[in-house]
């Protein structure tokens, strides 16, 4: 019975952290920055970028962001992708800890993509 508890809570736990996360993440002031100029920073390889991505997106991996960055301007407003939102989560610790201050996290490319038609479609009716 002990076990079972545990393993609920673990369970209980794990929902409550991917929805926190979701809500962060995909909230709708993203899609505003985007329309404001923010730039979508996709810190995927090369190789999955090619795969499928938000267009207009630029690609630099995590990997490569640290000699990178001297590439995108301060200035400006990114929100970070990658393939799950852990390795975007990491870039944009990275970019602010180089000074840049408008920096979010978009968490899955793939999961902004649906986001952002969806406010498309929305805002269209």
């Amino acid at each position: 019975m002990k076990s079972l508890i545990i393993l609920c809570g673990i369970i209980l736990t794990i929902y409550v952290v991917y929805r926190v996360y979701k809500y962060q993440t995909l909230d709708d002031g993203l899609h505003k920055l985007i329309k404001n100029g923010a730039i979508i920073l996709d810190v995927r390889t090369e190789k999955e970028f090619e795969t499928g991505h938000i267009a207009g997106s630029q690609n630099i991996s995590l990997g490569t962001i640290r000699e990178r960055y001297i590439e995108l301007d301060p200035n400006k407003t990114y929100i970070t992708v990658c393939s799950h939102g852990l390795r975007s989560v990491k870039v944009e610790n990275i970019l602010k800890e180089k000074g840049f201050k408008k920096v979010h996290n978009g968490g899955a490319w793939s999961d902004l993509q649906k986001s952002l038609n969806l406010k498309i479609s929305d805002e269209k009716k």
